[in-house]
């Protein structure tokens, strides 16, 4: 049975989509179909971590969302992003337009949330899938909550920062509102010095909820610039380990 994963943080910068496409690439790699829906609509970007130009694709999400065209149509094979899978296993990204007009439309307009409901189904059903990914966009708005109330899984991100955790705080709150089965706490781009079994706990026992990743600051992360899949760059590193084990905890 599909499980639909939806990754959000309260802020940006917490590096969200990074996490959500090594993820996906991971479970493809392990021989699962995986879906990654890019709804960071106003400003998308998960694309680039594919080496996927969205410019050249006959269409986007925008396209399905305004009516345009089936979701099938905006499903794009980027499993070569990942090397040579095992099995059967497939990544298909669908991604946001990053047209300056289709950007504003949507921030002006709007556009009719409960066809995300039903593109979901549609994607999980057609292609078909054991995992979809939804990248949320930052914060807690009507499309955000939606895909949340949908997910199966919620992995939270959040940084060491006082920010991060009151905003992390009303995620939680909500999240718990809406039911989620499933709630995670990811802690991104750790740095140095910090120990890892205070930091844990601490964020475990504020939120009640549980900790499946700590991931540590990384200069090649930053080296690397998103133009790339971390795993596949740096398979060893401790961080691609860190993403590994929060796979194994969502059942891949």
């Amino acid at each position: 049975m599909a499980r639909i994963v939806a990754v959000h943080s309260f802020r940006g910068g917490t590096g969200k989509s990074n996490v959500t496409a090594n993820l996906a690439a991971l479970l493809a790699a392990a021989g699962h179909r995986v879906g990654v829906v890019d709804t960071d609509i106003q400003s998308p970007g998960i694309h680039v971590l594919f080496g996927f130009d969205p410019q050249g694709a006959p269409h986007s999400l925008n396209d399905f969302l305004w009516g345009r065209c089936d979701i099938a149509q905006t499903a794009y094979d980027v499993t070569p992003a990942v090397g040579s899978p095992a099995g059967e296993g497939r990544l298909y990204l669908i991604p946001s337009s990053i047209r300056s007009g289709d950007i504003a439309r949507v921030i002006h307009d709007g556009y009719d949330i409960q066809l995300l409901k039903d593109g979901y189904r549609q994607l999980i059903g057609g292609l078909p899938l054991d995992f979809l990914f939804i990248d949320t966009h930052p914060g807690l708005n009507e499309e955000t909550l939606l895909s949340i109330a949908l997910a199966d899984i919620l992995i939270i991100l959040l940084r060491p920062d006082q920010q991060d955790y009151q905003g992390t705080a009303v995620t939680v709150e909500v999240s718990r509102h809406l039911e989620v089965p499933e709630m995670y706490l990811v802690i991104n781009k750790v740095p140095a010095g910090f120990s890892r079994e205070a930091l844990e706990a601490k964020v475990a026992s504020t939120y009640g909820c549980e900790v499946v990743g700590v991931l540590p600051h990384a200069d090649e992360l930053m080296v690397l610039g998103s133009a790339g899949l971390f795993v596949v760059r740096y398979p060893d590193h401790p961080v691609s380990q860190e993403l590994r084990a929060i796979v194994r905890r969502i059942g891949g």
